[in-house]
Order: C-alpha cells, then sequence, then structure tokens
C-alpha cells in the first residue's frame, strides 16, 4: 500500500501539472499569462515550508520538550512575515526585481556570487533531508527498500517538475495544501479520544524552561531575520505576483504554517505520553495502527513532494534567471508569452539544472547524516544576511556585506565542525551553544555591518527606514 502511495499520487500529480511551453510559466508560475492569486500563493509558501523534515523534526521536538517543542519550531513561521515585508518594501520602494537584483546592484557581483554558493547549500540540503524521511516509512537506514523508496520517489517528483517547472510546483502545491489539512485532520482525530479530557494534557505538556525547549525558541525568532532570505523557495515566491498580493499571501502564510507545525507537534507530545521511542510520526503511527500508518506516510509524501518541486525549480530559476547560465548577455527575465528561441533554450538549461540536483542532493543518503542538522546548521550560517536585508535602506557598501556574511559564516562553521568554546553559553540544556552561537553572531553582524558603513562615511549616509 506504501508502494501503491508513492507511485499513485506521483503519478497523478505528473497528469495534473501543466507542461509549460513558455519561460514565463516554467520560471514564473504564469498560467494562461496571470500571475498566481493571494490563495494559490499562500498555499504555496505554506506547504512548501511543510517539509517532510519539518514536520518530522516538530513532532520529534514535541517528543521531547512537549508543547514548548512545538512551539519553538513553528517559531521559524514567522520568517514568512519579516521576508514578506521586506521583499514588499524592496519591490514598492526600492525598485528591485528580485533578491539577486538587490544584491548586485547594492553589493556587486562577489556578493551575488557568495550569496548563490549559500542558497545552493541551502537546496542541496532539502533534497536529501527530505526524501530520507520518506525511505524511514519503507524500511531502516541501510536497508535496500529504504534506498529504493528514496530513490523512486525523487524521480517520480523530478518528473512531474520537468513538466511545468514553477507553473506544476504552484498548482500541485495548492492540491498538497488541501491533502496535508485533511490528513492532519485525520491523524489528530485518530489521537485526541485516547487522550483523557484533551486537549487539556497536550497543552499543559513539557516545562517552559531554556533546558527544555526555550533555547531552540529564542533561537528561531533570532533567526527568522536572516533564515528566509537564503531560502530561494521562499523568496522565489515573492516576486510572481504583485507587491499587494505578494505580501496579502506572506502575512496570511505566517498564522497558518505556525499552526499547522503546532498541531502536527502533537503527534510527539501524544508519543511522549505513551513512552515512544525513536523517530515519533512513525512510531506513533504505528502504535496508531495500519491505517494511521498509511495516513502518516500520505502526509510524509505529500509536504515532502511539495519542498521537492519547489527546490528542483529554484535551483533551475537560480541557475538560468539569476546566475546567467544559458543565456545571452542582457537576458534577465521572460514574459509570459515568451516563446521565442532564446526562452526555450532557458527552460531546456533549467531542466537539465533539476537534473543535476537530484544527482548531487541524493548523494548524501548514503552517508546518512542528521535530518535536524539541515535547518539548525544552515540557519547558523546565514545569520550574517539579518542586516544586509532587514536594513536594505541603508546605502551599506560592499564591506558591510563582507563583514556581516563573513562573521556569520564563520560563527556558523565553528558551530557545526563542534569547536565553539564550551564556555561561550550562557543557558543549560540542549541547544545552549546553537542560542549561544546565533546571540553572538546577531550582536557582531549588526555591528561589523555598521562598522562597514562608519568605515566608507561617503556612501553611508542614513535614510529614513
Amino acid at each position: 500500500m506504501q508502494w501503491i502511495l508513492v507511485i499513485v499520487s506521483s503519478l497523478v500529480l505528473f497528469w495534473l501539472a501543466p507542461m509549460a511551453r513558455t519561460a514565463g510559466a516554467f520560471f514564473g508560475g504564469a498560467r494562461r499569462e496571470q500571475a498566481p492569486g493571494v490563495v494559490a500563493l499562500m498555499s504555496s509558501l505554506v506547504i512548501s515550508w511543510l517539509f517532510a523534515k519539518s514536520i518530522t523534526n516538530a513532532a520529534n521536538l514535541g517528543l521531547a520538550f512537549g508543547l514548548i517543542g512545538g512551539v519553538a519550531y513553528a517559531a521559524y513561521y514567522l520568517s514568512f512575515a519579516v521576508a514578506g515585508w521586506v521583499i514588499y518594501r524592496m519591490r514598492t520602494v526600492g525598485g528591485f526585481k528580485s533578491i539577486h537584483d538587490f544584491l548586485s546592484t547594492r553589493f556587486g557581483k562577489g556578493a551575488l556570487v557568495v550569496f548563490s554558493l549559500l542558497i545552493c547549500f541551502r537546496l542541496f540540503n532539502e533534497v536529501w533531508s527530505n526524501t530520507m524521511v520518506i525511505g524511514t516509512y519503507f524500511g531502516g537506514v541501510g536497508e535496500l527498500p529504504y534506498y529504493a523508496a528514496i530513490l523512486v520517489f525523487t524521480l517520480l517528483t523530478l518528473a512531474y517538475s520537468l513538466k511545468g517547472g514553477m507553473a506544476s510546483s504552484i498548482l500541485t502545491d495548492i492540491i498538497q495544501m488541501v491533502l496535508f489539512g485533511v490528513l492532519l485532520v485525520v491523524v489528530l482525530g485518530a489521537i485526541f479520544p485516547r487522550v483523557d479530557y484533551a486537549p487539556a494534557p497536550l497543552l499543559n505538556s513539557g516545562e517552559w524552561t531554556m533546558a527544555a525547549g526555550g533555547n531552540l525558541l529564542l533561537v528561531a525568532i533570532l533567526q527568522s531575520f536572516s533564515y528566509p532570505f537564503h531560502d530561494p523557495v521562499l523568496t522565489d515566491r515573492g516576486f510572481l505576483a504583485d507587491p499587494k498580493t505578494t505580501l496579502r499571501a506572506f502575512l496570511w502564510a505566517t498564522p497558518l504554517g505556525f499552526g499547522c507545525i503546532l498541531l502536527f507537534s502533537v503527534v510527539g507530545i501524544y508519543g511522549g505520553m505513551v513512552g515512544v521511542e525513536g523517530q515519533a510520526p512513525v512510531e506513533v503511527a504505528k502504535l496508531l495502527g495500519g491505517p494511521i500508518l498509511l495516513v502518516m506516510n500520505f502526509i510524509m509524501i505529500t509536504s515532502a513532494a511539495s519542498t521537492l518541486d519547489s527546490t528542483f525549480t529554484s535551483f533551475a530559476k537560480l541557475t538560468v534567471l539569476d546566475l546567467g547560465v544559458g543565456q545571452s548577455r542582457g537576458t534577465t527575465n521572460f514574459s509570459a508569452v515568451d516563446q521565442n528561441q532564446e526562452g526555450q533554450r532557458a527552460v531546456s538549461v533549467g531542466r537539465w539544472a533539476m537534473v543535476l540536483l537530484v544527482i548531487l542532493g541524493t548523494l548524501p543518503v548514503f552517508m546518512n547524516p542528521a535530518i535536524l542538522s539541515a535547518t539548525t546548521v544552515s540557519g547558523a550560517m546565514v545569520v550574517g544576511l539579518a542586516p544586509v536585508f532587514c536594513l536594505w535602506r541603508l546605502p551599506a557598501p560592499p564591506l558591510s556585506f563582507w563583514l556581516s556574511v563573513g562573521f556569520g559564516l564563520g560563527c556558523g562553521v565553528t558551530y557545526a565542525a563542534g569547536l565553539w568554546p564550551a564556555g561561550w553559553t550562557f543557558t543549560e540544556g540542549k541547544y545552549d551553544q546553537l542560542l549561544a552561537v546565533t546571540v553572538v553572531e546577531m550582536v557582531g553582524c549588526f555591528g561589523l555591518y555598521g562598522i562597514g558603513m562608519l568605515l566608507t562615511p561617503a556612501t553611508a549616509k542614513r535614510v529614513r527606514i
């Protein structure tokens, strides 16, 4: 039944996905020359961030810490509001056409290259971290069914992504968002009757202390000012519709995404109450019976597919539109009716870029990395982007970019390598070092960004924000 779910659902999405015959449809998501509306854009934003790994992490954090664990992970969804407002102002006040347009204009080609490498790392992580979750429902790590499920699922998702690009991603995201909501209700409907006086025991679970999840909650809030800007799956959607439509979609997506993650963490909270161990979604689903295990599997398939197709599309857009691979000089955008030779070549290059990402992004699966590290480590490495985007109206020099981003990368790499000094923490419990790193980065990056402006006063005149 699990194999049937993977194969049939993917084939249905392939059948529903529109064939992108223009560069505007493939990269911009336009259908019949019209940009996505508020509901379509909001659904796409939310389901693209309800990764298989993110809802797995939410459930595992609920298992480990109770309610505060779910709230802590849901706090990352404040990123929607931050990014939505910044992008809205960049478009309406600054007149910028994309994130890359802003960076190249303000900080030069060098900054553009470094930023592109950062988001390539992000997209690379999204492939293996989501497909690994799917594999766990078919077998243990290292077993043939585990790897077979990953490969089959990835290739089927790639197939419909190649067909329609952003146009198919937006359409299938709406379908997947509806499916996710229905399936989540089914799972919660199986849990609540098993809890006496529900939902009171669930709401009272865990302890609201720094050591029991508070560290991660503060990390998520702080990183929300930098984390969204290194995720092209999110930022690309900030330039598909008109500015007001986009802002409304981002603002509505904030509470919707927060609520979805918090509700799914109930799976882990319930697991903690009954004493399960291991991956909370899998173990709780087994406890609830075969039908719920299939429903849980379908939730993972839905969320992983929505993230993967968006990841593939963003990488294609990054390669062709932002970095100009396969383009003639000066070609930076394509209209929805562009069917000339240049546009067709761009679509072809974009499709080959998707294939390349699948190959490179699947290799780590065979190295068994930790799923949560795809979020926490990459988030720690990009805190330097916070002043770059949150203070975008200050005409800072390139030096400010390099000081801020460089310091953030240095701290993030130090943390990822396990070299962060043990004494440089000010709280206790899990994620104490991650919180310490994030606080040091926020202070250091904003400070260095300002120092860069002071060192080049001729180009760093303050303007009203």
